[in-house]
């Protein structure tokens, strides 16, 4: 035993001593990459904004007097000129007759002060009248004339007058409640409100920017005829209004309570299935962008400092660049700021890439991001500028690949 004890452990440390095979280096992981290239892309802001009547008419009581009826049908379309109301034209009549009088005693008062006038103009060169009667019968007729013409204007006021009896619609549009029932006395003193008419085909959109987005927005260097100023509506069901509204005024006054701008559209309305006071939400386009790169919101990895996304360089070599992210976009970022042309950034299999280690890189296609799990499936982050109104000031969270994994560790530094 004591023999074999000794020989034992000589065979182990010489076992110790022999060379071990080297384990072989694992390869590169794979990765899916996005050649990016700069592109334009519309700016468009999501807003709330309100109908509104394009044109707004109160119909009054312009003459006193009874009203005798009602003629259109309340929560119609008329015309502009369609009789509303009536309102009992005795008094007036009785008024349009005693100007029609007092202008027919004043014609024929100037009548026969013409005629005197005229027979004066005809003795002054024979010196049988004295230039004294010469004198008044020239002024008589004028004066006659003066108050043909004043009795006139009193004819003329009174037939006014009598018409306004029949209330008219002053613009095209739809007719609203009576607001004052048949038999009461109208007119009195102050123009009573019968009833409005609102136009609403077109239709006014009001709404309303934050001064720092408005000024943002007027400083970018944006191709405003490129379909700038076409704004989308989104009914309150979430369908989208066939029409599309445009941009037809930007105030430049902030309102001080608000801190907004405002601004307003015209929506056509042919149908007038669109009312007054309804909240719709806009897409207004603003023009388009140029210069930047879309990429996919898979990619875009954020730390406590900045957004920034990985690439395949020289070599397959990983390389982290700092991005500026203006804004999401239909499931995709807008980057103004960090990349350049021809990157690969990096899509799927992010949490395997590492900055300086080695990838093995395959084209990503959007089928492969459509198959894949949404990774956030709430609301969007933020643009660094502030442009969409998203989750950007929440707390920087682990970055996620295209499946919507959370990596054990991420290298976040530059």
């Amino acid at each position: 035993m004591r023999r074999i004890l000794p020989l034992a452990v000589l065979a182990m440390a010489l076992s110790a001593c022999s060379p071990q095979p080297e384990q072989a280096a694992p390869p590169p992981p794979d990765v899916e990459v996005l050649t990016v290239q700069p592109t334009r892309v519309a700016l468009e802001q999501e807003l709330v904004g309100r109908l509104a009547p394009f044109r707004s008419a109160d119909v009054r009581a312009r003459v006193p007097g009874v009203l005798e009826r009602r003629v259109y049908q309340e929560g119609s379309d008329v015309n502009e000129g369609d009789v509303l109301f009536r309102i009992d034209p005795a008094q007036l009549q009785a008024a349009l007759g005693t100007a029609q009088g007092a202008q027919a005693q004043a014609q024929a008062n100037y009548a026969n002060a013409k005629t005197a006038a005229d027979r004066a103009r005809q003795l002054a060169p024979t010196n049988f009248i004295s230039r004294s009667d010469l004198d008044n019968a020239l002024a008589a007729e004028r004066s006659a004339e003066a108050a043909l013409q004043a009795a006139r204007a009193s004819t003329q006021t009174a037939q006014i007058n009598l018409g306004y009896a029949t209330v008219r619609a002053p613009i095209a549009g739809r007719a609203g409640k009576q607001q004052v029932t048949e038999g009461a006395l109208v007119g009195q003193g102050d123009a009573t409100l019968l009833t409005t008419v609102d136009q609403i085909d077109p239709l006014y959109i009001n709404f309303s920017m934050s001064a720092a987005d408005f000024n943002r927005i007027r400083a970018m260097p944006l191709d405003r005829d490129a379909g700038g100023g076409q704004v989308e509506i989104v009914l309150p069901d979430g369908s989208v209004h066939e029409q599309r509204a445009t941009l037809d005024f930007s105030g430049d006054i902030v309102d001080p309570s608000s801190g907004a701008v405002q601004l307003r559209a015209t929506l056509p309305n042919p149908d007038r299935r669109l009312l007054p006071g309804v909240y719709v939400t806009l897409r207004a386009n603003m023009g388009e962008q140029s210069g930047v790169f879309l990429v996919p919101q898979a990619a875009v990895l954020r730390d406590a400092s900045t957004a920034y996304v990985l690439v395949a360089g020289d070599g397959n070599v990983v390389v982290r660049k700092n991005v500026r992210t203006d804004r999401a976009q239909n499931g995709q970022w807008v980057i103004s700021e960090g990349l350049a042309p021809g990157d690969r950034v990096i899509v799927s299999g992010v949490p395997k890439a590492r900055p300086d280690a080695v990838v093995a890189p395959k084209p990503w296609t959007p089928e492969q991001a459509q198959t894949a799990p949404a990774a956030a499936a709430g609301a969007a982050p933020a643009g660094e500028n502030g442009a969409a109104a998203t989750t950007e000031d929440a707390p920087a969270a682990a970055p996620q690949d295209a499946a919507g994994q959370t990596p054990a560790a991420t290298d976040t530094q530059d």
